[in-house]
């Protein structure tokens, strides 16, 4: 992610799982949205709508202002807009009524030698409006690439990114270079795919539109431009994307982590430029796993910034959580059910690392309360606001309180898994009709578990934390 004119080095985490390559057949998508230590989220489900006349979208970005017609129909969809509006919507991520999954964006850089032959649209489109422009128009995942690749062919945009979508049987990472090209690569059905902030696609078969999608002049554009003399096809990553000092420390590194993960009889090294955007896993992986790898900080290694590495080893990487992530997600789409019962939006407010993935049934009427409600300020009431504070109260003694949140993060997970398969066997014995208020239901408990349990959390860290203070000594009690 990239927000905002106040914080020009934002940054986030993603990953892209095939459904031939997950335990239970399902499509993933996850991101950690990175941008400040504290900027609260919220979470909404915007109903279907159905206007008169076409609707116009206008940015509140002051700096770039886009502006587009949209459709007369909108969708239903799940979003995480930000606390205020201000800045512009930055919805980031949501699962639409017809089982389509969108997250957006992961935010990359284009090198200059591209960027002199087509410069940045400062009116164009940019992350902040991604999501809402492009998520409750489209039917599937291949749709959402063409709508956004379209807008961005004909009206352009003010910075590079990397789009994610899905739908039950697609995976699409989608990027754009330049004002006004793109390219996208369906992620093979028995692969996964990690992103960290650099362009990732490699080599574009022009001819095969099975599998690659992108803008329509775009091999005139490098051959004209002299950026590459391209037959059939060219790396994207080697013609639009960077390779500086800045990648091998900052981005590099939690590519490597994930395939060191998911793939860990790979031998890489953590600073390579070369480590291939696709991948396969030696496991089916499930959907703890996902969250795992968004939950990471180099485990197991000398670079865990909260480990027992050196000094120097510590600090040498950009971990994948880290303070500034405001939310994480990881949008699932299961196979061989309705499409109002299949999505599910699996939701970490705050630190990644720090919290638990709540899920949330897409197919619901309403987010439960705590999770409408998102301040610039410490809210006890928001959700958002709950989990950043056990994390905060972790960190200023984290090694003798982290296992209390570790604790918590374990029973949790047992509590929501087996949440999830109650309602999924509630749901094939409740109506059509019914259905969407018994999983509006599911959310609430859902939600109202992880909240109590944090909240828990945060009354045992402050009492046990009242006896940490530096102004402590050892008095002898007879005196």
């Amino acid at each position: 992610m990239l927000t905002h004119q106040f914080n020009p080095y934002s940054a986030c985490t993603s990953i892209l799982i095939g459904k031939n390559a997950t335990a239970d057949g399902s499509t993933m998508i996850g991101r950690n949205e990175d941008s400040r230590a504290a900027w609260a989220k919220k979470m909404v489900i915007h109903p279907h709508q159905e206007f008169d006349d076409p609707q116009t979208f206008k940015s509140n970005d002051v700096d770039h202002p886009f502006t587009m017609t949209l459709p007369t129909i909108r969708a239903k969809y799940t979003a995480t807009p930000e606390w205020t509006p201000k800045y512009g919507l930055f919805e980031e991520d949501g699962i639409n009524e017809y089982g389509v999954a969108m997250s957006a964006t992961e935010s990359a850089y284009c090198n200059a030698r591209v960027l002199a032959a087509d410069p940045y649209v400062q009116d164009g489109i940019g992350e902040e409006a991604m999501v809402t422009v492009t998520l409750p128009y489209i039917r599937s995942a291949r749709e959402g690439v063409e709508r956004l690749g379209q807008i961005i062919e004909t009206k352009g945009t003010y910075e590079t990114n990397g789009i994610l979508f899905s739908d039950a049987e697609e995976v699409w990472y989608m990027e754009t270079g330049a004002g006004h090209y793109w390219v996208a690569q369906r992620i093979p059905d028995d692969a996964y795919a990690v992103v960290a902030n650099q362009l990732a696609i490699q080599e574009i078969d022009l001819a095969d539109h099975e599998n690659y999608l992108f803008a329509k002049d775009i091999r005139d554009f490098v051959v004209d431009n002299d950026l590459v003399n391209s037959a059939n096809g060219f790396n994207f990553r080697d013609v639009f994307g960077t390779q500086d000092l800045s990648d091998q420390h900052y981005n590099t590194p939690r590519v490597w982590d994930g395939q060191r993960y998911f793939t860990p009889e790979l031998k890489q090294d953590p600073e390579s430029f070369e480590l291939p955007f696709i991948q396969r896993a030696n496991r089916l992986i499930h959907v703890d796993e996902a969250q795992h790898y968004l939950a990471s900080h180099y485990e197991g290694t000398p670079f865990d910034p909260v480990g027992s590495g050196t000094d120097a080893d510590k600090h040498r990487y950009r971990p994948i959580s880290l303070a500034k992530t405001q939310e994480s997600h990881v949008l699932q789409i299961r196979p061989d059910m309705p499409v109002n019962l299949s999505g599910i939006h699996w939701l970490a407010m705050g630190v990644s690392a720090e919290s638990v993935y709540v899920p949330f049934y897409a197919g619901a009427a309403t987010t439960p309360a705590a999770y409408q409600v998102a301040t610039e300020k410490y809210d006890p009431t928001a959700a958002y606001w709950i989990f950043k504070l056990a994390g905060v109260l972790v960190d200023a003694h984290y090694h003798e309180l982290h296992g209390k949140l570790q604790d918590v993060q374990k029973n949790l997970a047992i509590e929501l898994g087996h949440h999830v398969i109650t309602t999924d066997a509630a749901a094939k014995q409740t109506s059509a009709e019914s259905l969407t208020d018994l999983l509006t239901k599911a959310n609430d408990k859902a939600a109202h578990l992880a909240l109590q349990q944090f909240q828990a959390l945060s009354a045992d860290l402050i009492t046990t934390s009242t006896d940490m203070s530096p102004l402590n000594y050892n008095t002898d009690l007879n005196l």
